[in-house]
């Protein structure tokens, strides 16, 4: 059950280093102005909250990979405090922006959390 936690947490990781491209970097590209909907000139005028949300994205990612890499019980509570952190802020996200949030973002990191807790 570890093996599966840590691939799980990695793989919210991973997903939260994708979101940080995307706002951050390909936001007013076709790959980001494609995730809303946005036409050039909307996406111009977000992309600095867009970059914003990016880097908090970044910072939950790095947060998820120290807790991989850092002994327990360290890496244990820094995994689990940066998964809630991704639950909450997916939750949040569903509630304020776009219901898929939910699924693209707080479910993984529900699962992600219930195996590391499972693992313990």
């Amino acid at each position: 059950m570890e093996l599966v936690a840590e691939v799980l947490v990695g793989l919210v990781a991973a997903l939260h280093a994708y979101i940080l491209v995307l706002e951050m970097f390909l936001w007013q590209k076709k790959p980001g102005r494609g995730l809303h909907g946005f036409g050039p000139e909307l996406a111009r005028q977000t992309a600095p909250m867009a970059a914003n949300q990016g880097l908090y994205n970044g910072f939950l990612a790095a947060g998820l990979v120290w807790g991989l890499v850092a002994a327990d019980p360290t890496g244990f509570a820094a995994r689990v405090f940066f998964l809630c952190c991704v639950v909450v802020a997916g939750v949040f996200g569903a509630v304020t922006a776009n219901r898929r949030i939910l699924f693209a973002q707080a479910l993984p990191g529900a699962l992600a959390l219930a195996a590391v807790l499972a693992a313990r």
